[in-house]
């Protein structure tokens, strides 16, 4: 075996690992980040709106409950499958799943109200189960107007406000509506939900 210089060993040594270096670099950089990674930035377009990127808490009856990052365009669907999907008790007649998802907003999938014992009364919509809060999102004239303190009319005014607002954000955003005072509004807490 010839002789070699120690400097031509050194550069050797350092061309090594700089080929090894590159090759790992190589195979990682399509893979996923690293768990401690920071998420990447959000683009906002000319006019200050997010079109890429909105973050969502998914709820409920899904297989992967959790806080999910999506495109901006996205649909309450894709939200729901971005979480595994729905369980078998989900039920997915609640959701309106053609909504777009909107930055911060909680996607909750209900479970499914067991069936009535026989011989019960069926009606058109069914009461809010005891010691379950109303969804003020989702809730209908009929629901609305069951809750302690509210009737038709104030019952309507919740429907006109969420239509004109895009629903409630929270359940003290019901302090804005005409109608429900400080009073009412501590009532309610207990009742409902977003």
């Amino acid at each position: 075996m010839p002789d070699v210089p120690p400097r031509q060993l050194a550069a050797y040594g350092v061309a090594l690992a700089a080929l090894v270096l590159l090759g790992a670099w190589y195979l990682t950089r399509g893979g996923d980040p690293p768990a401690d990674a920071a998420p990447p930035p959000i683009k906002v377009d000319e006019d200050g709106g997010d079109r890429e990127t909105v973050v969502v808490h998914v709820a409920g009856a899904v297989r992967r409950p959790g806080v999910y990052r999506m495109r901006g365009t996205a649909r309450v669907d894709d939200a729901v499958g971005r979480a595994g999907g729905a369980t078998r008790r989900a039920d997915l007649s609640q959701v309106n799943l053609a909504a777009q998802v909107e930055d911060g907003r909680q996607v909750l999938v209900p479970k499914r109200m067991p069936a009535a014992a026989p011989g019960g009364s069926s009606t058109a919509t069914a009461p809010a189960t005891p010691g379950v809060p109303l969804n003020i999102n989702t809730a209908t004239l009929e629901q609305l107007d069951e809750l302690d303190g509210i009737g038709p009319t104030t019952a309507q005014s919740i429907l006109d406000y969420r239509e004109e607002n895009g629903g409630f954000g929270s359940v003290d955003e019901l302090g804005e509506v005409p109608g429900i005072g400080d009073v009412r509004l501590a009532s309610l807490r207990e009742q409902v939900r977003v």
